[in-house]
């Protein structure tokens, strides 16, 4: 793991050129694994999406039910 110290801007366009450099399989392997990850944090109970007051399709992935 490095630690780079930049501004933010610096840091999101090293990370953005890095992410080109990849292939698009390892790209969306990257993704996939992002994405697994960020479902898998904890959440505060009763937080529900924004989406859920206006009846707009959620996919909830705490569960794999599709809700509508």
């Amino acid at each position: 793991m490095k630690i780079y110290f930049a501004t933010k801007e610096e840091n999101n366009r090293r990370r953005h050129e890095e992410f080109l450099k990849l292939t698009p399989a390892e790209r969306l392997e990257s993704f996939l694994r992002d994405a697994s990850i960020n479902a898998a944090l904890p959440q505060k109970e009763g937080n529900s999406h924004p989406n859920d007051k206006k009846r707009n399709f959620v996919i909830d992935l705490t569960n794999g039910k599709f809700l509508q």
